[in-house]
């Protein structure tokens, strides 16, 4: 990798409290499991009603996919690379966000336009922030669909509009969940049931047109021909007015929101792994550690996915007495990734490097793209993300000055890594440091290709794996949006906060959507569920 250097010692960010038992105290109103957005937002509404709240984290950093780690003077996110229905002030996410960090946490909107640039075989098509904009660059880009661009912002938005009861009776008592459901299928459920690509095919036979109104795929994790519509539309709708980023990094996420449970006399522990959540008589009463302290609590939730879940936490026999284990069955793992994190010892102005992030495609057809590369690792890559974290981020140049860091992301199948997922962290061999090595050069390829001015310049490089995944987050395969968003996965109403175990809920990704507005609004049922009452009408 020429002078690239491979920075191995890493450092930590104050966010929560390294646990101990001497700080444990008592018996808790309630129980999260895992510091992502959903447990942060559970444990703050939680907490704002007066519940005294104990987050329990496996890793020694907070905030699941909102951390931010460093590397000798550079800081990278993992997760938040752009955040949509930020820039309105009165939007229900912004509100969501000012209420349960009271007002700690700031956001910078990315103020270029196009906020996203499609690159495919060499032609650049811009996302533009707006409806309007956004339809007649559309337009621009493809005068004879004008009609199927029309269409498919109609069909985009009512599945926007008409999810909102989708997802709300996921917090109702089961009985009136069942007899509302019928009435609250409508246009989402329908369009949720078939493709992205199906829908879109029915309105234009343009495959080019397909491949660049599907180019955010990455944000879902499944090209159009396997992914749901109505996570697309949610997507599409999610963007429509651009996006914005958490001034002072991801890490100001988890930030923020700690003082919400902390005040109520509340923990939020680092380095605490549950082992088991224990069970009496049918119902959650507590947690117990991986150090064998048990730990009471009158609600357990939590928020570490769907598999973890029910193949860590719940003995064998509760979780097939409660009909999970089979029900896993009806849900696949979402994708896996490699992420290549670069630091320069530049500005990113002094570099001309933008906002827009960059989604880099061999072809149009992204399903053949994928296809291709799971049957031929040495084929084009088939998908290349990049953002430019620190050109987003107002407040990077006062933290670290005449420095700047980038981001590019790519598929890594999990198979391709599982030999090694029984060696230790760091220690994986020199088999795994060469495969490593030639994906970074790949990506690097790439990188140059789209931004050649930083080639030459780059201080030092990290590639994370499916397995640095997995070490960090628990998820068993690497896969970075929990359940994947196909179809099917929208047709199981057991993905909601109660479950058939008294006192056990579930929050995350994994029962709303993925990303961090899906799971933030997946904290609010939680809560919602537990206090029995709509806290979307008490955000002020």
């Amino acid at each position: 990798m020429g002078s690239v250097t491979i920075v191995t010692k890493a450092e930590r960010f104050l966010v929560g409290t390294k646990y101990d038992p001497e700080l444990l105290k008592g018996k808790y109103d309630a129980i999260v499991i895992g510091s992502g957005i959903g447990g942060l937002t559970t444990a703050a509404l939680l907490s704002q009603s007066g519940k005294r709240v104990l987050v329990l984290e496996r890793h020694y950093m907070a905030g699941g996919f909102t951390h931010a780690y460093k590397r000798r003077g550079y800081e990278w996110d993992v997760g938040v690379h752009y955040i949509g229905g930020l820039e309105n002030p009165r939007s229900t996410l912004r509100r969501l966000f000012d209420h349960i960090s009271e007002g700690r946490l700031e956001w910078a909107q990315i103020t270029e336009d196009p906020y996203d640039r499609i690159l495919i075989a060499g032609e650049s098509y811009d996302y533009v922030r707006g409806l309007e904009p956004f339809r007649e660059q559309m337009k621009e880009y493809f005068p004879s669909e004008s009609r199927a661009i029309e269409k498919y912002l109609q069909l985009a938005f009512e599945v926007g509009r008409s999810s909102r009861s989708f997802f709300s009776n996921k917090a109702l008592p089961p009985l009136l969940a069942r007899i509302m459901q019928p009435l609250t299928r409508g246009k989402f459920q329908r369009l949720a049931e078939r493709t992205t690509g199906e829908v879109i095919s029915e309105l234009s036979g343009d495959r080019r047109l397909l491949g660049v109104l599907t180019g955010q795929w990455g944000d879902y994790g499944l090209p159009p021909g396997q992914s749901s519509f109505a996570m697309h539309a949610m997507l599409v709708c999610h963007y429509m007015n651009g996006a914005s980023y958490p001034v002072g990094g991801a890490s100001s996420i988890a930030r923020s929101i700690e003082p919400t449970i902390l005040a109520q006399g509340g923990e939020l522990l680092t380095s605490a792994e549950v082992e088991r959540v224990l069970v009496n008589r049918g119902r959650a009463v507590g947690v117990r550690l991986t150090d064998g302290v048990e730990i009471e609590a009158e609600d357990v939730i939590t928020g570490i996915g769907v598999f973890n879940t029910i193949e860590k936490l719940l003995e064998p026999q509760d979780a097939k007495r409660i009909g999970y284990s089979q029900k896993l069955k009806n849900v696949e793992r979402s994708l896996s990734h490699v992420c290549l994190y670069i630091g320069l010892r530049e500005s990113a102005q002094s570099l001309g490097l933008r906002q827009t992030n960059l989604w880099i495609y061999p072809g149009y057809d992204h399903d053949a793209n994928v296809r291709r590369y799971m049957e031929d690792p040495d084929t084009h890559l088939p998908l290349v993300y990049i953002s430019f974290p620190s050109a987003k981020d107002p407040d990077w140049e006062r933290r670290y000055p005449n420095r700047s860091t980038i981001e590019v992301i790519s598929a890594g199948p999990y198979e391709w890594f599982s030999k090694w997922r029984d060696t230790p962290w760091r220690k994986r061999g020199e088999e795994y440091l060469t495969l490593k090595n030639r994906l970074s050069e790949r990506m690097l390829n790439v990188l140059y290709a789209a931004v050649p001015q930083v080639k030459g310049k780059i201080d030092f490089c990290e590639l994370s794996t499916p397995l640095s995944t997995r070490h960090f987050t628990g998820y068993e395969e690497g896969e970075i949006y929990g359940v994947s968003h196909t179809p099917a996965r929208f047709r199981q109403h057991w993905l909601r906060p109660r479950t058939p175990l008294k006192h056990f809920f579930l929050t995350g990704q994994d029962i709303a959507t993925d990303g961090v507005a899906g799971a933030l609004m997946s904290g609010v049922l939680t809560a919602s569920t537990i206090l029995k009452r709509n806290l979307l009408k008490q955000v002020p």
